[in-house]
């Protein structure tokens, strides 16, 4: 059976005048109204329907509180608070990172706050977000430790095996994946929906915004923003950097699974500078 269309959930659900916002692998995005208000409509195509099902978990455990709010969804659907304001780019752009680093600690905090107490069911495990880096792993393991992925899944099993403060995480912050709302202040938007350790949540950071490689592959830059999340979410700093080292080897992996090599270097230069200076 096909999917239900664009017209069956503005008629489901009580919609109107739709304008698409963004197309993705995973999702059609749409605004529409809904009782006088702007909200999101999300419709899922077949790959998101089963990589974003998890999202809608997270977003019910976090209820608002520094996220956007799940108003309504299905197993094709969502539909979103809609939030107009900036992501948190242009503010790097301006040469305030550490300002932006400060509100994704602050959205973190409240994120996980929201959520510790919640169960993990319908969530992705950690381990199995690390699932790509492993395989790579397991097929460079004849290269020991001159694979960088050898070696980031060796700690990536050191870091799983004795977790600190599990919850539900959001499982893929950055800068874009946190906007203003001028009633509610920064929210993040877009979850993946993951359990497990909350300091794996910061390490995206570190290697975000995408498209500034300049700012980012600094050692400088890396320390000084595991230092400012470290703070202020009160977990261990190197950890951070740790976690940071393995997300990036993990990010590379992904990155080569789909052809991007490019993307795929810049992630491992920046795991290399990890390793090297900061661990």
């Amino acid at each position: 059976m096909p999917p239900p269309t664009l017209q069956h959930y503005l008629d489901a659900w009580a919609l109107s005048d739709p304008k698409l916002l963004a197309e993705t692998p995973t999702s059609h995005v749409y605004t529409v109204t809904l009782d006088s208000k702007t909200v999101v409509l999300k419709l899922l195509t077949p790959i998101g329907i089963d990589d974003e099902q998890s999202g809608a978990v997270a977003l019910r455990c976090f209820d608002g509180h520094g996220a956007v709010r799940l108003l309504r969804h299905d197993a094709n659907a969502h539909l979103l608070e809609y939030v107009a304001g900036d992501d948190l780019v242009p503010l790097v752009k301006r040469g305030e990172d550490a300002q932006a680093t400060a509100i994704i600690g602050d959205v973190l905090n409240r994120l996980h706050g929201a959520a510790k107490d919640a169960p993990a069911d319908g969530l992705v495990p950690l381990r199995r977000r690390f699932r790509s880096l492993f395989e790579r792993a397991v097929r460079e393991g004849h290269l020991g430790a001159q694979s960088i992925f050898v070696r980031a899944a060796a700690l990536t099993e050191d870091l799983l095996a004795h977790p600190r403060a599990e919850c539900v995480l959001h499982g893929d912050i950055h800068h874009e994946n946190i906007r203003h709302s001028l009633a509610r202040g920064w929210l993040a938007i877009d979850p993946k929906g993951v359990y497990g350790e909350r300091t794996y949540d910061a390490a995206n950071t570190l290697c975000n915004p995408y498209g500034m490689p300049a700012l980012v592959e600094s050692a400088a830059r890396l320390r000084q923003t595991a230092g400012i999340l470290a703070d202020q979410m009160g977990v261990d700093r190197a950890r951070v950097l740790a976690f940071a080292f393995a997300y990036a080897c993990l990010s590379a992996s992904w990155s080569l699974d789909v052809g991007h090599d490019e993307d795929a270097g810049h992630a491992l230069r920046i795991a290399a500078i990890i390793e090297t200076r900061l661990l």
